[in-house]
């Protein structure tokens, strides 16, 4: 048997998830395959459009937020002559021989606009298969309404209503969660956890925002490292190298531990007492599904806003505001314990740590 992930290169998440969906099947013995579609047709026009993405989150994260606002405000599908819908159907015709020559039994898309490939070629009798849609944040993406696919996997069923304003119906979707890789849905004990990353068996915070290192880290550690509680930290400044050095030239008060780029994640969250995120779609479904309370802030305008907004309206975390900082946060959950229980209840119930598996069961039940 052969999967197919269609992804785009636009964010970490995207690529994440398929990768886990991947590994998932290949354990179970398929063969599988990832395609990058932009890249599939020009590499370079696929780094033009990772480059773009992470510049305009990153300096023009403003301008970013309205776009998406406008988009994510239309109801209806995109017209037969619109400019997406145009650009789609060039490019799906582009992957036929792809589709052709390596003949899947299933196809999954990470990506709305993926998605819409994906409804192109099945129109055209190109797929013959299962396809699967999966949404990687904790809302519905502007695109999803211009799909037509077979199923659409969700983080939750709470997202249902959106779903039916985009057109999309009950039976098609599969509240299953965002898939994750195994080391996410897997728990070590804290104690082996801090001994493991060399660290005192003590409270500990996680901070990370994400692969770029977003925000004003060091003025948030200030901030923390003037509470008297006694409590060390985890800061993950991922590949903003400079953000490392300067902070790595700090003399802190308390224990602070600074990290680039790191592969091991899962074992700094089982360490870890709460975290201190942005919320990515990946980053909140791997700490809900190690059932980590979360302080949430720096959200990119667009799709994290409303990642935010999804946590806190369901009691999942907390929100950094102007009149509301880090360190009033981080003083009530630890000070606290009622604090954290209310957040690690919302957790429980909204951390979906066996979503990859309940997918990749679906689908090869279904796969006919």
């Amino acid at each position: 048997m052969k999967a197919l992930v269609l992804s785009v290169r636009a964010g970490y998440g995207h690529h994440s998830t398929g990768q886990a969906v991947m590994r998932e099947l290949e354990q179970r013995g398929f063969v599988c395959e990832m395609l990058d579609t932009f890249e599939y047709i020009n590499p370079h026009l696929a780094n033009s459009i990772s480059d773009g993405y992470l510049f305009s989150t990153k300096y023009l994260s403003e301008a970013y937020g309205k776009a998406y606002s406008l988009l994510d405000k239309r109801e209806e599908r995109y017209g037969r002559r619109s400019l997406m819908t145009i650009l789609s159907k060039i490019v799906s015709n582009k992957l036929k021989e792809y589709f052709d020559d390596y003949q899947p039994d299933i196809v999954i898309g990470t990506h709305s606009y993926a998605c819409l490939l994906m409804t192109y070629l099945q129109e055209k009798g190109i797929i013959t298969c299962k396809t699967y849609g999966i949404i990687t944040d904790f809302t519905v993406h502007p695109f999803w309404e211009s799909t037509g696919i077979d199923y659409y996997v969700t983080p939750d069923a709470l997202l249902n209503q959106q779903m039916g304003k985009k057109g999309i119906p009950e039976e098609k979707i599969l509240p299953y969660g965002i898939p994750i890789k195994e080391k996410f849905y897997q728990k070590q004990n804290q104690k082996e956890a801090r001994k493991a990353l060399g660290i005192e068996d003590k409270t500990t915070v996680l901070v990370m925002m994400g692969s770029m290192g977003f925000g004003n880290m060091e003025k948030n550690l200030r901030a923390l490292d003037t509470l008297k509680l006694d409590f060390q930290i985890l800061c993950v400044c991922g590949n903003n190298e400079k953000m490392k050095c300067s902070l790595e030239e700090i003399e802190w008060s308390k224990s602070v531990y600074v990290y680039g780029f790191v592969d091991n994640v899962d074992v700094m969250m089982d360490a870890s007492d709460c975290i201190i995120t942005k919320p990515g779609g990946l980053t909140t479904s791997e700490f809900m599904a190690k059932g980590l309370p979360a302080i949430i802030l720096n959200p990119i305008p667009g799709q994290e806003e409303r990642n935010m907004e999804f946590l806190v309206n369901n009691g999942a975390a907390m929100m950094v505001t102007p009149t509301f900082p880090i360190d009033e946060a981080v003083y009530e959950l630890l000070k606290y314990p009622w604090r954290v229980e209310l957040l690690k209840e919302s957790v429980a119930r909204l951390g979906k740590p066996d979503a990859t598996k309940r997918l990749c069961d679906f689908m090869i039940e279904h796969r006919e």
